[in-house]
């Protein structure tokens, strides 16, 4: 865009327009990108940001690590996705597998003639801002400080937070969240999570825990949760729970000892229309995800409920409209009308996209100046 539509847009005039658009040419973060047709005046330069600058954003799941690299105009440049189950490894094994991906990528053909400003890490669990200090029960971890340990290997700032935060930030930016300033978007996966955005503002909480959805209670002493609670959300809806109650429903469904999550839960949808047990376990799932849901509406009176994660994207066309449903009937009605209930638009990426986030958001806290990035 022009120096003018940046004055409407930030509200500056045009004389600190002007000056910091210089700065930022000074910096190289941005480029002069050709000049605007004219509609009779004067023809104005457009701007861009320079894609020579990159950030790269870390996904840890429970079952899986993709690393990817974005220009500032948020194109992926590169991407290395690692065979390894970080629930099954230790914190010391996670660190060395994503130091040797990070480093695998920054030193790649792709990144070759680019600046790395920094890496973002999404997790799953609570991460402490400060020291990160990550406490993740679905990896087993307590207190793992992350962040400074890969900081130390990759010689380059290093953010971390936890995985649905991170995903909800790429959607509020880029995605389904885009223009809102009140919404949740949960992340549906092995576990269950959400992020809670309050005029356009991420909400953490008193210990940075806020966003816990999957450990909210909705059945009292209802099925045992992996955190040791009974009746938790996760317990019902995660991807772990919901074959262990297709098996429990269906006695021909043999689960092998190890498995792909991914895959099974593919055949529970694909069984749906034959097998009744599978039929009926998605309407409860729909069900308990409309309750979910329909507490979120009543608590933070959202614009917009999104519902992400690879399990949420699988579940989510054949569960929507049950789901709303379920919030029409459950939810206050004035708040519920003006509460929609969405899919996710960036697809299984979106958590590293919103991982790599966390780097442009402190690029942009120090004000673009490439000096202060490893303040």
């Amino acid at each position: 865009m022009n120096r003018v539509v940046l004055g409407e847009l930030t509200g500056l005039s045009s004389a600190s327009v002007t000056n910091v658009v210089a700065d930022l040419l000074t910096e190289g973060l941005i480029l002069e990108a050709g000049m605007e047709e004219s509609d009779g005046g004067r023809p104005r330069v457009l701007l861009e940001a320079n894609p020579r600058f990159v950030s790269i954003g870390v996904d840890v799941g429970e079952t899986s690590i993709c690393i990817e690299a974005f220009d500032l105009q948020m194109r992926v440049v590169g991407k290395v996705a690692l065979d390894i189950r970080p629930r099954e490894r230790t914190p010391h094994e996670v660190i060395a597998a994503v130091t040797s991906g990070v480093c695998d990528l920054m030193s790649s053909s792709e990144l070759a003639d680019r600046t790395v400003l920094g890496v973002g890490v999404g997790v799953p669990g609570v991460v402490e801002q400060g020291p990160e200090g990550v406490h993740a029960p679905g990896l087993g971890w307590q207190n793992v400080t992350l962040g400074p340990a890969l900081e130390h290997e990759v010689k380059v700032p290093v953010l971390v937070d936890n995985g649905a935060k991170t995903l909800g930030q790429a959607e509020m930016w880029f995605g389904a969240g885009r223009g809102g300033s009140h919404a949740i978007v949960a992340l549906l996966g092995l576990g269950v999570g959400a992020a809670i955005f309050t005029n356009g503002m991420l909400y953490r909480g008193a210990a940075s825990s806020a966003g816990e959805w999957g450990h909210t209670c909705i059945v009292v002493r209802g099925r045992t949760c992996r955190c040791g609670a009974r009746g938790c959300l996760e317990a019902y809806v995660g991807a772990e729970p919901l074959l262990a109650q297709w098996r429990e429903r269906n006695p021909r469904i043999k689960l092998p000892r190890h498995y792909d999550e991914e895959e099974w839960i593919a055949k529970l949808v694909a069984a749906a229309d034959s097998d009744p047990a599978a039929s009926e376990l998605l309407r409860d799932t729909a069900m308990y995800l409309g309750v979910a849901a329909a507490n979120l509406v009543n608590l933070f009176n959202p614009e917009r409920i999104i519902i992400g994660g690879w399990l949420g994207l699988r579940l989510g066309p054949l569960l929507l409209d049950d789901i709303r449903a379920v919030v029409a009937e459950q939810a206050f009605s004035y708040p519920a009308t003006r509460a929609a209930v969405e899919l996710g638009t960036l697809g299984n990426d979106a958590a590293a996209l919103g991982a790599s986030t966390l780097v442009v958001s402190r690029l942009i806290e120090s004000g673009g100046e490439l000096a202060r990035m490893s303040a």
